[in-house]
């Protein structure tokens, strides 16, 4: 399979820059008539192929929203990753996962070979065990032409204590991590397979993007407070890399599935439009 990077290039280029959440938490699945429950949640999903899959650049489904119904939950995840991805939309699962040795090895199989159930296009992970613990889940991506998302600058505010703080050669643990993976996209054209993770509400905090070569997803938009407007402050980045990725102000217009298309294409274009402006 082709490289993640040149995949998700692609995808922008054809459907605009936009990531949909797909996180069926209870207020959202009561708000469009649903159960709380696992034939709630088959539905919502059942719902979001309908009006994203083939229309959006990449969907995230949160994990957790389906963890916690137990094995039927998981099923439900495994039926909307196959769709988007039958129907040619690329899958980024949100699970943040992060271990060390046999442990994140086993993590890499479970999302990024394509003999796993589970398996997706791109996953999140967290490097705050060393961003080296990740080589087996990226060697894994690699030969799999998958993506991993690595978290860099997040908007929580218990963030910053971890993140923002300096070592010992004075950059931040963050710009160390985006160092990191500059250097692991070195060399891949147009876009490496290590995408960095950096909240919508933080991008302006005077970090180096210039050499990232990969994606940069930017959650938290909408409701979570960041706007399109706060993408221009991702100083240094490749305008064409950046997917900001939007859930609750997109899905509280279900369950109709026209609303639900309007409202991503709002989103989309309203990034767009910033975007084209920095290129």
């Amino acid at each position: 399979m082709e490289p993640f990077g040149i995949r998700v290039h692609r995808a922008l280029a054809e459907h605009g820059p936009l990531c949909v959440g797909i996180d069926p938490h209870d207020a959202l699945l009561a708000r469009w008539g649903l159960g709380v429950d696992v034939v709630g949640l088959a539905r919502f999903c059942e719902i979001a192929v309908e009006a994203f899959a083939g229309r959006v650049a990449v969907v995230k489904p949160q994990s957790a929203f389906f963890e916690r119904f137990g094995s039927r939950g998981i099923a439900v995840l495994e039926s909307t990753i196959r769709q988007f991805k039958d129907r040619g939309t690329l899958v980024l699962l949100d699970v943040k996962r992060g271990d060390i040795g046999s442990t994140v090895a086993a993590y890499a199989s479970a999302y990024l070979d394509p003999a796993s159930p589970l398996y997706v296009d791109a996953l999140t992970a967290s490097p705050y065990l060393g961003l080296g613990s990740l080589a087996p889940m990226v060697d894994t991506a690699r030969a799999h032409g998958c993506g991993v998302f690595v978290l860099a600058l997040t908007s929580n505010p218990e963030g910053a204590s971890v993140q923002l703080a300096r070592g010992a050669d004075g950059r931040t643990v963050a710009q160390a991590v985006l160092d990191g993976i500059a250097q692991l996209n070195r060399g891949a054209r147009p876009l490496g397979s290590v995408g960095a993770v950096i909240g919508a509400t933080v991008g302006g905090s005077g970090h180096d993007l210039s050499r990232l070569g990969g994606p940069i997803l930017v959650p938290g938009m909408g409701a979570q407070g960041g706007r399109p407007a706060d993408l221009t402050g991702l100083v240094g980045a490749d305008p064409s890399a950046i997917l900001p990725s939007y859930s609750r102000d997109v899905l509280a217009e279900g369950p109709d599935v026209t609303a639900l298309r309007d409202a991503a294409g709002r989103a989309r274009d309203a990034c767009a439009a910033v975007l084209t402006a920095l290129g």
